[in-house]
C-alpha cells in the first residue's frame, strides 16, 4: 500500500500543463493490483485527493478479477470492461499460467489508434538515421513532443509512441491509446493542427470505437443469426463488412442469398440466414471517414465459431457379400468417411436389423487425407426376408446430428451374380458397384444387369477433374454474399478458361457435364457481366468447350435428362444477353456481334459469314451469336433432315413487339437439286427443332423468321419424291419395251415391202436402230432399278450400257433428222445406201462409243466420279460438274439440231402449193409435229426443263417432271404409233402382209378340207 502512495506523490509533482494551441490537462491512468479485501481501504485513502488542486484522483473502478485454479489463473472482466483481442478472444473468462505477467481488462470505451503520418520536406529527415545516433534520438524526441502537444489534449488521452520510420517522403507509424469515449471530429480537428504544423497527411485506424455484437460461440450449423456493428457516433457512413477465413483469404461481405446487410446512421446489421462452414471466421466491420489529407478508419473484429456437420460417404466392404452356405456368418466392414475438419465429432454406429450385429468400432482417425470411422458387423446368411443396414451418426459439440446409412446387399446361396472383374468385385443383379475415383472427384459406377445371363454393363465414369470440381463449388457460392458478385464471377470464368484451354483434362462426359453445369449455375445467378476481362474469359471458355477434340465428351444426358448441348445453348444465351458486348467478338468456335436498332432502320450482325438482319418497329439492342459444332450435338428427332449450318442465336433487350429476322446462312454442304431445306428454330418446350415462325425463301441458306430464338438450317437427306412417279415410269417403260418389240417385229415383217427406195431404206434402217438401242437401254434401266440389290460390277456395267445405248439412240435420231433435212433442202440429190450406212453407223455407234470410253477412262470408272452407286446412273454434281454432262451436252446439241430440222420441214410443207390454205397448213404442221417429235427425241427437251426447275419451287416443277416422265417413259409407244401405225406406207404394207397371211392360211385350210384337190 505504501508503494501506491509514493507513486501518487511523484505523479503529483510531475504534473504539468500541456502547451499548444488548445489548453488541456495532462491525464495519467494508474493501474493497481491489490487483494480484493483491500479495495475498501484503498478507496478511502485515495478519496482525500478528490479535491486536490494539483492532483485529482477520480473514477476508481475494478476491471479484472483473477482466481488461482491449480497451476493456472482464471481471470474475468467486470462489466464495462473487455479483453484486448491480442490477449484473449473470449468474451469473459480467460486462463493464464501463474508465471505469466498479469493481464488486465480494458474499458469498453478504450480506443486504440494506429496511425501513419507522411511528412513532406526534410525537417525530420534525421529520424531516418540509425537509432543509436544522437541525431535520431533528438529528431524522434522533437517529433514525439510535437505530436503529444496536440494529441494529449484529447479527452482520455493515455499514451502515444512512435513505432517505425520509413522512406517515402518521411513516413511515421505510431500508436495512441485513449481510454474514454473518443469524439471522431475532435480527433480530426487535432490531426488538422498537426497536418498544418508538420506539412503532413494522416491515415488513422481506430479500434474500440466500433462495437461488434456477435452471437455466442459456437453457433449451430444451418442456424440463422444477426451480427450488429455500432459506431458510438451518429455518422452518415456506410460500413464495410469483411470475413477473414485465413491469413490470406479475406473477402468482402455483400448482399447475397445467405447474407443481408441493413445500414442506418452509425449502425449496421448483417443477417445470415443459413450459417455453414464457409461463414466461420473473423468478421470485421469498418467505417471509413475520408477528409482532406486525413483518412480515419474505425474498425472492430470478432470471431464467429460454427459447430460443423459433415458430408458423409458410407460404404461396405465387400459391397456385395456372398453366402456360400445358408448357415454362413459373414463379416462386413462399414466405413464412414468425411473431409478433414476442425470439429471434434463423436461417431456412433448402429444397425436397424437383427440380422446384423456390430461387434467392433474404430474411432474417427485420419486416413488418406480424410477422417474415417469403421465398424465391423456380423451378418447371417439365413435371413432372406430382411435387408441388413448399417448407420453411422456424427454428433458435433452442440449435439447436432447427421447420419448416413447403407444397405448390406447379400448375394444369397444359389443366386446369380456378376463375377469379379478387374477393379470390380462381385455384384448382385440389378445393383450397381461403386468405386471412388483416383485423383478426381466423384465415383465410378458399373451396373450388374438383371437379365439372363447376368453380366456387367459398361462402366459409367463420373470422375471430375479436381480443378473443374473446385470451380463448380466456387460457382455454387458465387452469390451467397462472400465477395463481390462481379469479382466472384470473374474468378470463376478466369479459372474455367484456364482449365478448358487444356482439352485433355476435360475430355470426358463427366468433366463436360460439370463444365456445362458451371455455365448453367452462372446463368441463373448473374444479372449482368460488365467487366471486359470477365466477358472475354466467359467467351473463351464457351469456345473451348466446342473444340472438335471434345466431340466424344458431348454424348450422354445430364441428371435432368437434358442433353449437354441443350443446357449449354440456353445457358450461354442467357449469359450473352446480360454481358456487356459492344463490338464484334471473335473466338475460335463462337462469335458474338451486336448492333443498335434505331426506329426506321434495320440492324445487321454478321458471325461466321452468316448475316442476320433485324427488323422491328422500335429501338433495340440486338446480339447475334454463332456457334460452331453445336448443331451436331443438339438432338435431331427428324430422321429425314440433317443439320446443314451453324447455330445462330439472336437476342434483344426488349422481348415484346413484332420482329422479323432475316438470316443468310453459309451452308456446310451445297444443296443438291430437288433437296428441300427447312429453316428451324430451337423449341425449348418440345426440345427439338421447329419450323414455327420460320420460312425458307427457296434460295441457298436464306431464311426469314418472325421471332427471336436460336436458328439453323436443316437439309433433307433425300431429294423430294414425286407421288406415283416410280409407278408411272415402270408402267411407261413396260409399255415402251413391248411397243419397241412390236415395232421391230413390224419392221422385220414388212422390210421387203417398204424399202424399195434408198430414202425408205435409210429411214427404216434408222427406225430399227433407234428402236433397238432404246429397247436395250430400257431393259438395262429395269435391270438396275434396285441399285442396292445388285453388285458394284453389275451396277457399273448397266451404267455403261445405258450411257452408250441412250447416246446411240440420239445419234441415230441425228442421222434420221439430217437425212430428212438433206432430202428437204436438196430434193433432187440422192445419197447412196453405202455412203449413208457408213455415215449412219459411224455417227450412230462410233461417236457414242468414243464419248462413253473417254468419259469412263477420264474418271477411272470410279464410283462417285463416273457413276453413282445409289442410282446406278451418271453423277450429277451441279452446273457443268459430273459425268452426267457427257450425256446432256451431246443430246442437247442433237435435240436442238433435230428441232431445227423439224422447223425446216414444217416451213417447206407450209410453203407447198398443196398446203396454201390455212386449215390445210395447220393440219400439216400438227401432223408433222406429232409424227416427228417422238422419233426426233424432241420430248427430251422437257428433260432440260427438269434439270433447270427444282421440285422445291412448287407446282410448276411437278408439272414439268410429270410431263417428262409421261412423254419419255412412253416414248416406245409413241414411236410405234408414229413410225409404224401412223405412217400410211408402213400401215398399208402391214395390212397387206396380214391379208396375204390370212389368204394363205385360208387357202391351206380349204385344201386340207377338200379331198378332190390334188397336191
Amino acid at each position: 500500500m505504501m508503494w501506491a502512495f509514493i507513486f501518487l506523490y511523484i505523479l503529483g509533482i510531475n504534473i504539468y500543463q500541456a502547451t499548444g494551441e488548445v489548453p488541456s490537462v495532462q491525464m495519467y491512468y494508474v493501474k493497481l493490483t491489490v487483494d480484493k479485501s483491500a479495495i475498501a481501504n484503498v478507496s478511502r485513502i485515495l478519496a482525500s485527493f478528490a479535491g486536490n488542486s494539483i492532483l485529482r484522483v477520480e473514477d476508481l473502478q475494478m476491471s479484472t478479477i483473477c482466481e488461482r485454479v491449480s497451476a493456472h489463473k482464471e481471470c474475468s472482466c467486470e462489466p464495462g470492461y473487455r479483453w484486448r483481442d491480442d490477449i484473449c478472444e473470449s468474451d469473459n473468462k480467460c486462463t493464464f499460467t501463474n508465471s505469466a505477467s498479469p493481464h488486465r481488462c480494458i474499458s469498453n470505451n478504450t480506443v486504440t489508434i494506429s496511425g501513419s503520418v507522411t511528412i513532406k520536406g526534410t525537417r525530420y529527415q534525421n529520424c531516418l538515421a540509425f537509432k543509436e545516433t544522437q541525431q535520431y534520438r533528438d529528431c524522434n524526441s522533437n517529433l514525439l513532443t510535437e505530436m503529444k502537444k496536440v494529441y494529449s489534449t484529447l479527452q482520455g488521452f493515455e499514451a502515444l509512441k512512435i513505432t517505425k520510420y520509413s522512406v517515402g517522403s518521411i513516413i511515421v507509424d505510431f500508436e495512441m491509446t485513449v481510454v474514454t469515449t473518443l469524439d471522431t471530429q475532435d480527433l480530426v480537428n487535432r490531426s488538422y493542427i498537426l497536418i498544418k504544423s508538420l506539412s503532413a497527411s494522416f491515415n488513422l485506424e481506430t479500434t474500440g470505437l466500433v462495437r461488434l455484437i456477435m452471437p455466442e460461440n459456437p453457433v449451430k450449423y444451418n442456424d440463422a443469426h444477426t451480427l450488429v456493428c455500432m459506431l458510438n457516433e451518429n455518422v452518415d457512413i456506410v460500413p464495410n463488412w469483411q470475413l477473414q477465413v485465413s491469413s490470406k483469404q479475406v473477402s468482402k461481405i455483400t448482399d447475397g442469398t445467405v447474407s443481408h446487410i441493413k445500414n442506418t446512421a452509425g449502425n449496421s446489421t448483417l443477417h445470415l440466414n443459413k450459417i455453414t462452414e464457409v461463414w466461420a471466421g473473423t468478421y470485421t466491420c469498418t467505417f471509413i471517414l475520408n477528409t482532406n489529407s486525413c483518412v480515419i478508419t474505425h474498425r472492430a473484429s470478432a470471431l464467429l465459431d460454427v459447430a460443423l456437420l459433415p458430408d458423409i460417404d458410407i460404404t461396405t466392404d465387400p459391397q456385395f457379400p456372398r453366402c456360400r452356405n445358408t448357415d454362413d456368418l459373414l463379416t462386413v466392414t462399414g466405413t464412414c468417411e468425411i473431409g478433414t475438419s476442425t470439429e471434434n465429432y463423436t461417431v456412433t454406429w448402429s444397425s436397424a436389423d437383427r440380422s446384423s450385429t456390430i461387434f467392433s468400432e474404430t474411432p474417427l482417425h485420419v486416413s488418406g487425407g480424410n477422417l474415417v470411422s469403421t465398424a465391423m458387423a456380423a451378418v447371417g446368411c439365413n435371413m432372406t426376408a430382411h435387408k441388413p443396414q448399417l448407420t453411422c451418426t456424427f454428433v458435433n459439440r452442440l449435439h447436432q446430428r447427421r447420419n448416413a446409412s447403407v444397405d448390406i446387399n447379400i448375394i444369397h446361396v444359389g443366386e446369380d451374380f456378376c463375377k469379379a472383374e478387374d477393379d470390380w468385385g462381385e455384384a448382385k443383379p440389378d445393383h450397381t458397384f461403386v468405386l471412388k475415383c483416383f485423383n478426381s472427384a466423384g465415383k465410378r459406377h458399373r451396373k450388374c444387369n438383371g437379365t439372363i445371363p447376368v453380366e456387367w454393363e459398361e462402366e459409367e465414369s463420373r470422375c471430375v477433374n479436381q480443378e473443374v470440381n473446385a470451380i463448380w463449388q466456387k460457382a455454387s457460392m458465387v452469390d451467397i454474399g462472400i465477395g463481390e458478385l462481379d469479382e466472384n464471377a470473374g474468378e470463376v470464368f478466369s479459372n474455367l478458361n484456364g482449365v478448358t484451354n487444356n482439352t485433355e483434362t476435360i475430355n470426358s462426359h463427366a468433366n463436360m457435364d460439370a463444365s456445362v453445369g458451371i455455365l448453367l449455375i452462372m446463368s441463373e445467378k448473374l444479372n449482368h457481366i460488365s467487366n471486359d476481362a470477365t466477358v472475354n474469359d466467359f467467351l473463351h471458355s464457351c469456345s473451348n468447350l466446342m473444340n472438335k477434340s471434345l466431340q466424344g465428351a458431348w454424348k450422354g444426358r445430364r441428371d435432368d435428362n437434358l442433353t449437354l448441348a441443350e443446357t449449354y445453348l440456353s445457358s450461354v444465351e442467357r449469359l450473352i444477353e446480360v454481358s456487356n458486348i459492344a463490338r464484334l467478338t471473335k473466338k475460335t468456335n463462337i462469335e458474338v456481334d451486336q448492333c443498335d436498332k434505331v426506329q426506321g432502320s434495320e440492324c445487321t450482325n454478321k458471325v461466321f459469314n452468316v448475316t442476320v438482319k433485324f427488323h422491328s418497329s422500335y429501338n433495340d439492342t440486338v446480339k447475334t451469336t454463332g456457334f460452331q459444332q453445336l448443331v451436331t450435338y443438339l438432338p435431331n428427332k427428324d430422321d429425314k433432315y440433317r443439320p446443314n449450318s451453324i447455330v445462330v442465336s439472336t437476342t434483344s433487350k426488349k422481348h415484346s413487339g413484332s420482329v422479323q429476322v432475316e438470316i443468310n446462312f453459309q451452308l456446310h454442304r451445297p444443296r443438291a437439286k430437288n433437296v428441300e431445306m427447312q429453316c428451324v428454330s430451337w423449341d425449348n418446350t418440345t426440345r427439338q427443332w421447329s419450323t414455327y415462325g420460320c420460312e425458307w425463301k427457296r434460295t441457298e441458306g436464306h431464311c426469314v423468321c418472325s421471332h427471336l430464338s436460336s436458328f439453323a438450317i436443316l437439309m433433307a437427306r433425300e431429294p423430294i419424291e414425286i407421288p406415283w412417279m416410280t409407278e408411272i415410269t415402270y408402267v411407261g417403260l413396260s409399255v415402251s419395251v413391248v411397243s419397241l418389240v412390236i415395232s421391230l417385229v413390224i419392221e422385220l415383217t414388212i422390210w421387203s415391202m417398204v424399202v424399195k427406195t434408198n430414202t425408205l431404206y435409210l429411214r427404216h434402217t434408222a427406225h430399227m436402230n433407234i428402236s433397238l438401242c432404246l429397247l436395250i437401254a430400257h431393259c438395262c434401266f429395269f435391270a438396275s432399278s434396285k441399285p442396292l440389290k445388285i453388285s458394284d460390277t453389275w451396277c457399273k456395267t448397266f451404267v455403261v450400257l445405258k450411257h452408250f445405248c441412250y447416246l446411240a439412240t440420239f445419234f441415230w435420231m441425228l442421222c434420221l433428222s439430217s437425212t430428212l433435212l438433206h432430202q428437204t433442202i436438196f430434193l433432187f440429190h440422192e445419197v447412196s445406201k453405202k455412203t449413208y450406212l457408213r455415215f449412219s453407223f459411224t455417227l450412230g455407234y462410233i461417236c457414242p462409243f468414243l464419248i462413253v470410253t473417254i468419259t469412263f477412262l477420264c474418271n477411272g470408272g470410279a464410283e462417285g466420279k463416273y457413276f453413282s452407286r445409289d442410282t446406278c446412273w451418271l453423277v450429277y454434281a451441279g452446273g457443268f460438274q459430273g459425268s452426267i454432262h457427257t450425256f446432256l451436252i451431246p443430246i442437247g446439241t442433237i435435240i436442238i439440231f433435230n428441232v431445227f430440222s423439224m422447223l425446216v420441214v414444217i416451213m417447206k410443207l407450209v410453203n407447198h402449193p398443196m398446203t396454201s390454205h390455212h386449215s390445210a397448213a395447220a393440219k400439216t404442221i400438227m401432223r408433222t409435229v406429232v409424227l416427228l417429235t417422238p422419233i426426233f427425241g424432241v420430248t427430251w427437251l422437257i428433260g432440260f426443263g427438269v434439270t433447270i426447275v427444282d421440285l422445291t419451287q412448287g407446282q410448276l416443277a411437278l408439272v414439268v417432271n410429270y410431263l417428262f416422265v409421261l412423254m419419255n417413259s412412253f416414248q416406245g409407244l409413241f414411236i410405234l404409233l408414229t413410225t409404224c401405225l401412223g405412217d400410211k406406207l408402213t400401215r398399208d404394207a402391214l395390212l397387206k402382209r396380214l391379208r396375204l397371211r390370212t389368204s394363205a392360211s385360208t387357202a391351206e385350210s380349204t385344201t386340207k378340207s377338200d379331198p378332190s384337190v390334188k397336191k
